[in-house]
């Protein structure tokens, strides 16, 4: 029986797929999964026994990630599930940051008590006054599942919509609309864009992308959204541009003491995936994954080793976690061919610096055979799926 432990509330819609070999535990150390949303684990020290970490969500930077891949455990994520409450949230920072929406709802609520507040607000309305998102040009920086939701949605509201993303996947490809122009220069959009909103995950390469220089690059008056990460932005350098009038509006998921109350900020307390329905999806998703691996040894939507599917576990089979180096497979196969142990089927997958092998095998997993794998060197785990 696996046992897994709940860093935070996940949704019962989720926990209930789990089935008789799984069982929920209050020691973490005893935990062969871990299923976690925003706690963090950044310092936490992880048992010989942890074999996965499953995020319900997409962002990961609550977990560590690369210690994880030296010690063999898989750090799961789910994109897409929560791309929906992300993308309708975004829509809504468009049109909060474009029309005085916020300036507008706080006017009423200080005249509440003048009876004559209708004849006083169409005297007080033009000062909220905005402009219309149809016609403006949005610039979508990440074509994920989220960035390439919130480009088709723009263009169904009839936006112009600039799109970039120098890793734009097939499937995300597929899935954006032809309408939408794919440029291969950042800059095109910091020039040309009314509206820009970002959609990159949070790594060393993209921190404080949206900066001094980049800003200077960008049309007076843009609007600047931000419900990916906070650290994407330099969020001193933006706070220049909106007292210097180059930046309009910056809306952020992230409230922090730089922008909370700062005038020209609109700032949303974390909102972008909190909807019922984002939450079951992530922790349906989440558990599934955590299943699957746990059960099967396949990984799918890892963060930190590659995805690699051998099918259900029906024999013997190994799982090997290692450097992404020259001869190790035939290490392997020499290793279990001196043993007498015959190979009926492997996949070998790399993701970085890190790979993945999954061996299933005609005969029991000798123990022996475990050891003399593990002291291959650039081996960081072995992990027996089914002895036999």
């Amino acid at each position: 029986m696996y046992k897994y432990k709940c860093l935070n509330p996940i949704a019962k819609v989720g926990l209930n797929n789990f089935n008789e070999r799984f069982a929920a535990t209050d020691d973490v150390a005893d935990a062969d999964g871990i299923l976690v949303r925003s706690a963090n684990m950044l310092e936490m020290e992880f048992s010989d026994k942890l074999l996965a970490i499953a995020r319900a969500g997409a962002g990961v930077n609550n977990i560590p990630v690369d210690r994880c891949a030296k010690q063999g455990i898989v750090v799961f994520n789910t994109p897409g599930a929560n791309a929906n409450g992300v993308k309708e949230m975004v829509l809504a920072a468009m049109l909060l940051a474009s029309r005085d929406i916020v300036g507008g709802i706080e006017w009423v609520r200080k005249n509440s008590g003048d009876q004559d507040i209708a004849k006083l607000t169409e005297k007080s309305k033009k000062k909220f006054a905005g402009t219309e998102i149809m016609g403006k040009k949005l610039g979508v920086i990440g074509l994920g599942a989220i960035g390439v939701r919130v480009a088709n949605a723009a263009r169904s509201l009839g936006m112009e919509v600039y799109g970039y993303d120098p890793y734009l996947s097939v499937e995300a490809a597929w899935a954006l609309s032809r309408d939408v122009r794919h440029v291969t220069d950042v800059n095109e959009i910091y020039s040309k864009c009314d509206i820009i909103t970002i959609h990159v995950p949070a790594l060393d390469s993209t921190k404080g992308m949206i900066n001094g220089e980049a800003i200077s690059k960008m049309k007076k008056g843009v609007i600047l959204l931000n419900l990916a990460r906070d650290i994407l932005c330099d969020e001193n350098a933006v706070l220049a541009g909106i007292n210097s009038g180059k930046i309009r509006a910056y809306v952020t998921d992230f409230p922090n003491p730089t922008v909370a109350g700062h005038d020209g900020c609109i700032v949303i307390p974390h909102l972008g995936a909190s909807t019922e329905e984002s939450e079951d999806n992530c922790a349906v998703a989440a558990v599934a994954e955590l299943m699957n691996y746990l059960d099967n040894g396949n990984i799918l939507n890892s963060v930190n080793y590659p995805r690699c599917d051998l099918g259900i576990c029906s024999k013997p089979r190994i799982a090997i976690f290692h450097k992404n180096v020259a001869n190790m497979i035939s290490r392997y196969t020499q290793a279990l061919g001196n043993a007498g142990c015959n190979i009926s089927d492997m996949t070998n997958k790399s993701k970085g610096e890190v790979a993945y092998t999954l061996i299933d095998l005609d005969d029991p997993v000798k123990p022996e055979v475990v050891e003399q794998l593990r002291s291959v060197e650039g081996v960081f785990r072995v992990r027996v799926v089914r002895e036999k």
